[in-house]
């Protein structure tokens, strides 16, 4: 079994081996750049460059000293027992330093002269020499510089330095000493005093391994192979035969990888800077005698080697088990977590405690995966008709936060950027893949559009994409309307072919016939009626074709309007009163209920006319004999109503919407005269005149309204 196991992964395991002996090989070939870096840190230019930043809070601390031995603002014994550990102490037995005023005067008693002169002279004799300024409120004005040993590059970043520190030390209880107010504090140095001083500073001379790490290119060589033997393990297993990854060693739980890989790049990083600072100042250990033999020299390469070895094949036992998160997915947290054992401990058996524990880790769980899912509900919902600088914000914030939190973790923050990045690969990619889907479901509802589906309804949340969802919506029913109004038209036009056929056809043919016969007729008296006949068939033939002319010009708009003022209760009365004949012959009781005084519109009296005669005539022709019709006016403020009321003699089995269409008959038998025009004509003629005509019908009852507007219509030529 061992034997399958070790051929089973002896290629993965051979791969890993390659890679952390490459790693090796390469971070040993940089110890020359590191041996470099740390000579130049290691020279005396550096080590005195670093001096100069080094005694900034100490030159600043000594500010008050000095201005206290002038002004005595605190008493010389309680400087001794509350400030002595001052750096300045050290720092004033390597220096001059003095109070001066504005005249160049010197203000500290033991000052000899010659210091004093020394100190306030421009061309400074001094390796070193700082400067600060004080005015009469106590504010520092200048901060300079200056000396044989201080180039430009120098002065420049001490000034910013001594600044800084300074700005620190007035807000520090080192201000409570003194207030320097409108003097110069001078501080020289001499070379032989800098230099002596740079050797008695152990902070400064010493360059321990954690200097190799801060001022040499160690670190980031390390990083740049880290990142080769991370990618090599995560790359290398997509070639099955080198795949380690279900090796027991391998399927150690997340948190202690984190923690391992940690202490490696963290808390152990030590341990191989120590060795390389060893190797590079040939400390090591020595095999044989001799500190220049090959052998010493083999054996530190083999001890480097190796300990870089074991380095890498550390970094990239981790990696590999950090990749099982890309092929397990959600069931790695669920199988390879310390975290979720726990859980599933205290669920089961961790006791009362335990029971209570885990409720409220499942509590707090809930809520942040309520919080997470909400969060990204609106990432998939985001309205871009609307501001989303809201949104926005929430994601620089959050990833603002997790980066903090990785800075803060020095070079561990490495590896939890990796762990954020892979975090941010998976919720990147469910999002998109959702996007896709949804886009999917608009593109599918696109296409039912394009292949002329108004029927199946566009449903589904699509998030993003619900805006245009609904705007596709509202195209689906403008369409479908569309459709349904032209297949109405398409019929209509059928019918009017049909109708217009038929109510000019029948005329006619009268016309023709009797004109036959009454060539014929010899008999004066049939003559007579042939001839009223014609007259009375022509008479209809002229109705109708004036009937089609009208409603014709009423459908394009093009009809010339003369508004004048109308009595239009007067109107109405005239209507009934011209076509009682009809009314009598119908055998209809009309029952009015009309306004007692004038309404007067502005309305083209002669439309009007033809409004009322057509509803008239059209009661007259469909009413029930022997039957009321009521027809009854009423006004608003801003409208005059006219309601018109009948009993139908037939079955209303109509369109109520069609029945004021062109050639649209309530009496589709044809068994009364009619050619289908007249609601048509009496509803174009009173929406021209900015009115409205409503028809509604209950059981065998008939109701038309018109509504006319009171507001004073402009006359104009043409509507």
């Amino acid at each position: 079994m061992d034997t399958k196991l070790k051929s089973k992964y002896s290629w993965g395991i051979l791969a890993m081996l390659i890679v952390a002996a490459l790693c090796s090989a390469g971070i040993l070939s940089t110890y020359r750049l590191v041996a470099e870096d740390m000579e130049e840190v290691s020279s005396e230019r550096y080590i005195t460059r670093e001096a100069y930043y080094g005694v900034a809070d100490d030159l600043c601390e000594g500010i008050y000293f000095l201005y206290n031995e002038y002004s005595n603002e605190t008493d010389k014994a309680d400087i001794l027992s509350d400030y002595t550990e001052s750096g300045f102490l050290l720092l004033r037995k390597y220096m001059d330093c003095g109070v001066f005023d504005n005249e160049g005067n010197p203000l500290i008693e033991n000052l000899s002269e010659d210091t004093a002169k020394k100190l306030i002279a421009k061309e400074t004799e001094y390796a070193f020499r700082t400067e600060f300024t004080f005015q009469e409120d106590g504010d520092l004005s200048d901060i300079s510089v200056s000396g044989r040993e201080v180039d430009e590059r120098t002065q420049y970043y001490a000034q910013r330095s001594y600044l800084k520190e300074m700005e620190n030390t007035q807000l520090s209880y080192w201000s409570e000493i003194s207030t320097p107010q409108d003097v110069t504090i001078i501080y020289g140095m001499t070379e032989e005093n800098l230099n002596a001083y740079v050797n008695a500073s152990s902070s400064i001379q010493h360059i321990s391994a954690y200097g190799v790490i801060g001022y040499s290119r160690l670190m980031t060589f390390m990083l740049v192979f880290t990142m080769f033997a991370g990618a090599a393990a995560l790359l290398l297993p997509l070639w099955k035969k080198l795949d380690i990854g279900s090796a027991a060693v391998f399927r150690v739980p997340l948190e202690i990888v984190l923690l391992i890989l940690w202490m490696l790049l963290y808390g152990l990083v030590y341990f191989p800077a120590s060795v390389v600072m060893a190797t590079i100042n040939r400390d090591l250990p020595l095999l044989v005698p001799g500190q220049n033999s090959p052998a010493n020299e083999m054996f530190g390469i083999l001890i480097n080697f190796v300990m870089w070895l074991f380095f890498y094949v550390v970094v990239y036992w981790g990696f590999t088990c950090l990749r099982a998160v890309f092929t397990m997915k959600k069931e790695y947290f669920v199988k390879r977590t310390l975290t979720a054992r726990v859980i599933r401990w205290l669920k089961t058996g961790g006791g009362n405690v335990g029971k209570k524990i885990g409720s409220g880790i499942g509590k707090v769980c809930r809520r942040t995966g309520k919080f997470a899912a909400k969060q990204y509900d609106t990432l998939l919902h985001l309205d871009f008709q609307d501001k989303t600088n809201r949104t926005v914000f929430k994601i620089i914030g959050i990833n603002f936060i997790v980066l903090a939190i990785i800075c803060s973790m020095w070079f561990f923050g490495l590896f939890a950027l990796l762990v954020y990045s892979i975090i941010l690969f998976f919720f990147l990619r469910k999002y998109f893949r959702d996007l896709q889907d949804k886009y999917k479901l608009l593109l599918k509802s696109t296409n039912q559009l394009a292949d002329g589906d108004l029927d199946t309804p566009i449903e589904g949340d699509i998030g993003l994409f619900n805006p245009i969802q609904n705007e596709l919506k509202k195209i689906q029913a403008g369409f479908k309307k569309a459709v349904e109004k032209e297949v109405k038209s398409e019929r209509m036009k059928t019918e009017l072919v049909t109708n217009v056929s038929h109510d000019l056809k029948t005329p006619l043919t009268a016309i023709i016939t009797y004109t036959d016969l009454l060539k014929t007729e010899k008999d004066e008296e049939k003559r007579r009626e042939y001839i009223d006949v014609l007259e009375r068939k022509s008479l209809r033939l002229k109705v109708l074709i004036e009937d089609l002319f009208e409603i014709s010009k009423a459908a394009s708009k093009n009809v010339i309007m003369h508004y004048m003022k109308v009595d239009i209760v007067d109107l109405l009365k005239q209507v009934g009163l011209e076509n009682d004949s009809k009314i009598k012959e119908a055998n209809l009781e009309f029952r009015w209920k009309l306004p007692d005084h004038k309404i007067v519109l502005n309305l083209d009296s002669q439309k009007t006319y033809r409004v009322f005669e057509n509803l008239i005539v059209n009661i007259t022709k469909y009413a029930l004999p022997h039957t009321r019709v009521y027809i009854e006016m009423t006004e608003t403020d801003s409208r005059v109503h006219i309601f018109m009321k009948n009993v139908s003699a037939a079955e209303l089995d109509f369109n109520v919407e069609e029945i004021t269409d062109r050639f649209v008959r309530g009496d589709s038998s044809r068994n009364t005269e009619g050619s289908g025009l007249g609601l048509a004509i009496a509803k174009s003629f009173t929406e021209l005149q900015h009115g409205e005509l409503k028809i509604e019908t209950e059981a065998d009852l008939f109701k038309a309204e018109i509504v006319f507007p009171k507001n004073n219509i402009e006359e104009t030529e043409e509507n």
